[in-house]
């Protein structure tokens, strides 16, 4: 028998952020909420899912781009007025208490059981992957803009089946995968769309927002965050003006396969993290992106498989494989390098020497201007490449000399891969003499 738990509850919603509340408690399944900073996204989806949970049990996820930051924005986070996040499940520090909402709480998983046999709990982008098995009923994406868009991808048809929903919360990071989707629920008639800036809140006076600038906040930070604006530069990325000028001048959009030049690969190696392999042929003084494919939790025999269908459906003819500085690593199960082990698996690589981070950054910079990418095919590669960024430092509030290791960080290394070939003989991509592409 479920037992019944009456809570009682001191959060009231503003009455900006009802509009979704009421959309979602109506059975709405697909919401899209753009809001500004500090405008209450994460309190108002877990106030949300709190009163769904109660009244379906099931598993519900609220998930972050990092299962750290999960835990640091949510499970330890405290409002500007010193609320814990956690106060929204009354008796989450005496699970099992009569008057509690929360029967059992896990701090090393970041989960809560409530009295009615739902679970609640906080999850991250960059291990989604590791939740086979689970059947979520809601999911809450929260700093969408920045997530793995590929937790999505996972999730989607998970919900599909189960008939679950799914609450998409961010402010905006340039025109990346969270412009998709925004625009994918502004057009819909059935998904729930809305973007609230400042000025249609008032939860932020503008005197507020002056005193940011005044303080240095760079004005393309002020557009983004309390503007929304998906046209503000993404701030700290490497590589997002030569991004936003490729979709400007036309340069993304259908690449077909020119059948009288060679494919190569580019690759970033993984087996936990994601290993990444763009292909690419150099037409002319043009460099056409005409596919992109990563994986993880896979062996280099998978990827040898990978090639040899794409060389079967798309017809791609191979002239070189170009490997980064650990495929000289040997393995400790076989003893062989990444390289011996793809020759053993029929296709010879060359490796990359090893080169300073910020040559292969500028030569990455360098040789996007001169690339045409196929939009469908290189999605993913695109948004890596869009998506990535300096690390920032969350005390200090500025973004390091470093990258982000994030699921961005890997297509755009293995990009660097392909910038870097050969850089030894010449400083200038355009400037080194390749030897003949035979078609094999």
């Amino acid at each position: 028998m479920t037992r019944v738990v009456k809570v009682k509850t001191t959060w009231d919603a503003r009455p900006y952020q009802k509009p979704l509340w009421t959309y979602m408690r109506n059975g709405g399944n697909r919401a899209v909420a753009v809001w500004h900073r500090r405008a209450g996204k994460d309190a108002t989806a877990v106030e949300i899912t709190k009163e769904l949970a109660l009244s379906k049990v099931g598993t519900y996820w609220h998930m972050l781009p990092t299962l750290q930051q999960a835990r640091r924005v949510v499970w330890d986070g405290i409002d500007r007025s010193g609320n814990r996040v956690l106060d929204h499940f009354p008796g989450w520090r005496t699970p099992g208490k009569n008057d509690a909402l929360v029967k059992h709480l896990r701090n090393d998983e970041m989960k809560l059981e409530l009295q009615n046999g739902s679970i609640w709990q906080l999850v991250g982008s960059d291990n989604y992957d590791s939740l086979v098995g689970s059947n979520p009923v809601g999911v809450v994406f929260s700093e969408w803009s920045l997530t793995n868009p590929q937790a999505w991808e996972f999730i989607r048809p998970i919900l599909a089946e189960n008939g679950g929903w799914a609450m998409f919360i961010y402010t905006p990071r340039g025109r990346n995968h969270g412009f998709t989707t925004y625009e994918v629920a502004r057009q819909s008639e059935s998904w729930f769309c809305e973007k609230l800036t400042v000025d249609d809140t008032k939860a932020i006076p503008i005197s507020a927002v002056d005193q940011e600038r005044k303080d240095g906040m760079a004005e393309e930070m002020i557009q983004q965050e309390f503007y929304c604006s998906f046209d503000a530069p993404l701030i700290g990325s490497y590589y997002g003006e030569q991004m936003a000028d490729a979709l400007k001048e036309g340069r993304i959009g259908r690449v077909p396969l020119d059948r009288q030049t060679g494919v190569e690969t580019w690759w970033d190696l993984g087996f936990n993290d994601l290993n990444t392999i763009w292909f690419m042929q150099r037409c002319g003084q043009e460099l056409h992106a005409i596919d992109y494919y990563q994986n993880n939790g896979k062996d280099l025999a998978h990827y040898a498989l990978v090639l040899g269908s794409k060389a079967q459906e798309y017809g791609y003819n191979y002239t070189r494989h170009l490997l980064p500085h650990d495929g000289k690593v040997t393995e400790l199960g076989s003893g062989l390098t990444r390289q011996e082990t793809m020759a053993k698996l029929g296709y010879e690589v060359e490796v990359v020497p090893k080169s300073g981070l910020q040559d292969g950054i500028d030569m990455v910079r360098g040789l996007i201007p001169k690339v045409w990418f196929d939009e469908d095919k290189c999605q993913q590669g695109i948004e890596a490449l869009r998506s990535y960024t300096k690390s920032f430092d969350e005390k200090k509030k500025i973004y390091n000399d470093k990258p982000q290791h994030d699921w961005a960080s890997h297509g755009a290394d293995a990009f660097r891969t392909g910038a870097m070939y050969k850089i030894q003989e010449a400083p200038n991509w355009g400037e080194v003499e390749y030897p003949p592409m035979a078609i094999v």
